[in-house]
């Protein structure tokens, strides 16, 4: 029996007296040959200050505990003394690979609050910026995955693919990495021409330039090798621990936010929801390289069908007025000085607002007592959530295999340890 045979047939038993058991092996259960292994917060494959306290039985994991909390910086309690305004920040460092998404996300949940409805331009621009975010995400993802197993070159050419859409959020929002540039109510300022043309730009070519990634890794025998059938959960599994995005699409289960509960302009658009089979590593790559895909195709629509217009509100005691408007009209100025200084005055009662961020649903519920500050705001972080699949998904695999299982789910620690 040759070397990858008898690993299969190890594996196979583990699994078994782990089944025969009906239970994962405690980590007080003494067993013969084990091995604990404590894997981060500082290893650079984690993806993040992640800490895995792993099991092994010779080079088979049989258990883990993730542990989170070491970069918890309290984003949550911080809202309670920042105006709804004053938090859009914040919000740039909690998924800091896609903050466009994050800043749309948590404004849709302020506005449901208040009873604000953006004008159409404002919801396209938003749809555009939120897309472009998962395609940067995306893009760090496939990189770093390719280099956990390997393959240094794809992740200078997503870097390079990365660095052309910083340049287009620098035209855009006058920043490359924290953004701020939604607004409650609408944005900070329109998109313009150049932007737009910028953007054109980019979706023209990216296609052709992921196609090139796609094409080392899809057909590469030690990239399969190292992703087919590795760190596999099942449907029901992923259902029971929450998961959600493109790890639970590559289960099998179609469920996406932009088509299941409609927001801004998705249900406007045309576009598929990749879904694969299998729960495994390689189902999670082709996912997310399907969701790249699909999100420069709804991108193209948005840049067809947006229309010109108002990009904010005109709700003076809500939104705050434009600089023009706040430099020569009084009532303006009070309603800017109020709003900067004491917050919006939102109603008494509780929301929740999600969106399909490009790690799952990132949902923002508020509680508030009628005052300019939250009284209490819960971040539901798809990272966060995801990761109590780990012990499932490396239970009996390789101790090798765990980076890349990491990877295949995605994890920024700094939307986890909120």
């Amino acid at each position: 029996m040759d070397h990858a045979a008898q690993e299969v047939s190890r594996k196979s038993k583990i699994l078994q007296a782990l089944e025969d058991q009906n239970t994962s092996i405690s980590f007080d259960d003494p067993l013969e040959n084990d091995l604990i292994l404590n894997m981060g917060p500082q290893h650079p494959a984690t993806h993040g200050v992640l800490r895995l306290l792993i099991r092994l039985d010779g080079e088979t994991v049989i258990g883990c505990v993730p542990e989170v909390g070491y970069l918890h910086r309290g984003y949550e309690k911080l809202a309670e003394n920042c105006t709804y305004h004053e938090y859009i920040p914040h919000t740039d460092r909690l998924d800091y690979l896609s903050p466009l998404s994050n800043n749309v996300a948590y404004v849709l949940a302020v506005e449901k609050l208040l009873g604000v409805e953006t004008p159409p331009r404002a919801q396209y621009v938003r749809t555009i910026i939120s897309e472009l975010a998962r395609i940067s995400s995306h893009l760090m993802w496939l990189g770093s995955l390719a280099m956990d197993v390997g393959a240094l070159t794809v992740w200078m050419w997503t870097f390079r693919e990365r660095e052309k859409l910083y340049d287009v959020f620098e035209n855009l929002v006058g920043a490359r990495f924290t953004t701020s540039y939604t607004r409650i109510g609408g944005l900070a300022h329109d998109m313009t021409a150049e932007a737009e043309q910028m953007v054109r730009k980019f979706i023209g070519e990216f296609p052709e330039n992921l196609e090139e990634s796609e094409k080392l890794l899809s057909r590469n025998r030690i990239f399969i090798g190292r992703t087919d059938g590795i760190g596999v959960i099942s449907k029901e599994d992923a259902l029971d621990l929450g998961l959600t995005g493109p790890g639970l699409r590559a289960c099998g289960v179609g469920l996406d936010l932009r088509r299941a509960n409609p927001y801004l302009v998705y249900e406007k658009l045309d576009f598929d929801i990749p879904v694969y089979e299998g729960g495994d590593t390689l189902a999670r790559y082709y996912v997310r390289l399907d969701e790249m895909k699909q999100s420069e195709r709804i991108v193209q629509q948005c840049l067809e069908r947006i229309p010109k217009g108002e990009i904010n509100a005109f709700k003076p005691k809500k939104v705050l007025p434009r600089k023009e408007r706040v430099y020569t009209k009084m009532e303006e100025l009070i309603h800017d000085f109020m709003i900067v200084n004491f917050g919006v005055d939102p109603p008494v009662g509780e929301v929740y607002h999600a969106v399909e961020a490009p790690k799952g649903e990132l949902g923002f519920y508020i509680y508030s007592n009628g005052e300019g500050q939250p009284w209490r705001m819960k971040i539901r972080s798809p990272s966060f959530v995801n990761l109590q699949s780990l012990p499932v998904m490396l239970q009996g695999e390789m101790i090798s295999d765990v980076v890349a299982i990491i990877g295949s789910l995605d994890p920024v620690m700094g939307e986890a340890d909120k």
